[in-house]
């Protein structure tokens, strides 16, 4: 036998060496899977940072600069549930971006622009056009070959057909309309008018800002504050029926055409005599003295109560901006300020968007619901992000209430002031107002209709208001029944 080692030895020895090279491909393994650990958590952090948190950055009124995400992303589109695009970004071969309105002027209050600054839902929604939900591996991909992620699109409420005939129905009138769907909230159409292209609106803008009479940037929707007159008639017919529950019924008023107390007289429209007169025709011919009378009537804080029920003062419950609407009577208010707040006159003030709610509450058996633009948020490859669905703000009035005020506006249209909305093969209820206001050279009248289409299964709520249009009858009446024909109709 040899001096050499054993050939228990040489087992022992050949076993080590395996156990070594064994030991060692455990650890590469091990610092392998370490390294595609660390990479999928940097590489995830890093699509976290720059896209799922870019909403919120964009927002963020600390950031310094606010479309930094727009080196990482497309902006997403503006659709209607139909997928019809309202705004989009056209990218040229070199990589150019172009937002595009195929509606043009149409839409521009409620969309936006996004050149000199931003306004709309193009402001509003920024952080969430800038956004994007695709998928992990679509964004790995898109950074690897250094291209940008394509953000987030909003699917918005609006209804074109309705959006187009509002449009062309307000005409050359400065103003407003607003359409709901009283039952969920949405907001069908908006429209603001004198408006501005945002295709153009780059090179428009010197124009668009020295014109400051026209104040086209101004959402007159939201924003735009306006005398009600006699619309504002709904809610004072409230009020006195909630202070003579058991006896409204009974109310009557010898209409004389002139109303005066102290040092303030009330006229009715061009002084017309209506004679004897229910609380219902009271309402139907929009009756100044009598309304004026109701006023005098009525607890001053009590109305108050029902008015900041109502929203007045108040925030309205939506993500829209929009301006607070005025109620400024008080219990130590004087007679004259009783009689003209009761025909919506005085200091009281309201946009047409509260209006078109508080016209879709009455629709609604009493129920406001929460106004809304966005139906949902969807990725670049059709993935709901988010989704919004109709919320009830509050039960402000009985049904019973909402009942008797539904048929005064039926009989305004049936024999009052709105007839010109008579007679269709669609039912209307509504209210006109001619609200007077206070200009350089005496006084100007702005005309009001307000109301809701289908009675009795209510599909649209409007507020509709031209600016110096006269009274409701001959301006805004006709304006409304445009829009109703071509929904009906067309």
């Amino acid at each position: 036998m040899d001096s050499g080692e054993s050939p228990q030895n040489e087992r022992h020895k050949r076993a080590g060496k395996k156990r070594g090279r064994g030991n060692r491909n455990t650890e590469l393994v091990l610092i392998s899977w370490v390294f595609v650990v660390l990479f999928a958590f940097l590489g995830g952090n890093l699509i976290y940072l720059q896209v799922a948190k870019s909403a919120q950055y964009n927002a963020s009124a600390y950031n310094s600069k606010k479309d930094a995400a727009a080196d990482l992303v497309v902006r997403g589109s503006i659709l209607t549930e139909d997928g019809e695009a309202l705004a989009y970004t056209e990218v040229d071969y070199t990589g150019n971006e172009t937002r595009v309105y195929p509606y043009g002027r149409i839409f521009a209050h409620t969309i936006g622009y996004a050149t000199n600054g931003k306004g709309g839902l193009e402001a509003t929604e920024n952080g969430t056009l800038m956004s994007s939900h695709i998928s992990l591996l679509t964004q790995l991909g898109n950074a690897r070959s250094n291209e940008k992620q394509k953000g987030d699109s909003l699917v918005v409420t609006l209804n074109p057909k309705l959006q187009q005939a509002a449009w062309y129905a307000l005409g050359d009138y400065r103003g407003a309309v607003v359409i709901m769907e009283p039952g969920s909230g949405k907001i069908l159409a908006m429209v603001s008018k004198p408006d501005f292209d945002p295709n153009t609106i780059g090179y428009d803008w010197e124009m668009i800002n020295a014109d400051e009479s026209g104040s086209a940037l101004l959402n007159r929707a939201t924003s735009g504050l306006y005398p009600p007159g006699s619309i504002f008639k709904i809610l004072t017919t409230l009020a006195y029926l909630r202070e003579n529950p058991n006896v409204w019924e009974n109310f009557t008023y010898n209409c004389e055409g002139v109303l005066t107390k102290g040092d303030v007289t009330i006229t009715c429209y061009n002084s017309i005599v209506h004679g004897s007169e229910t609380l219902r025709s009271a309402f139907a011919n929009s009756c100044n003295t009598a309304f004026a009378s109701i006023g005098l009537d009525l607890s001053n804080s009590a109305f108050r109560k029902l008015a900041e029920n109502f929203l007045f003062d108040h925030k309205l419950p939506t993500d829209i901006v929009c301006a607070k609407s005025r109620f400024t009577l008080t219990k130590n208010s004087s007679i004259g300020e009783q009689m003209t707040t009761a025909i919506g006159q005085g200091d009281t003030l309201v946009t047409p968007i509260h209006m078109a709610m508080i016209a879709s509450t009455v629709a609604n058996a009493g129920t406001m619901m929460r106004p809304y633009l966005i139906s949902r948020v969807i990725s670049a490859d059709g993935e709901t992000v988010t989704e919004n669905s109709p919320k009830i703000f509050n039960e402000l009035m009985s049904v019973e209430e909402a009942s008797v005020l539904s048929s005064f506006m039926q009989e305004t249209v049936n024999s009052g002031t709105g007839t010109a909305l008579s007679g269709a093969g669609y039912t209307v209820a509504g209210k006109t107002g001619s609200a007077e206001y206070e200009t350089g050279n005496g006084t100007g009248t702005h005309s009001w209709f307000v109301g809701f289409t289908n009675v009795d299964d209510p599909d649209l709520a409007i507020a509709v208001i031209a600016e110096d249009g006269g009274t409701g009858s001959s301006t805004a009446v006709p304006i409304a029944k445009a829009i109703f024909d071509s929904y009906y109709y067309s």
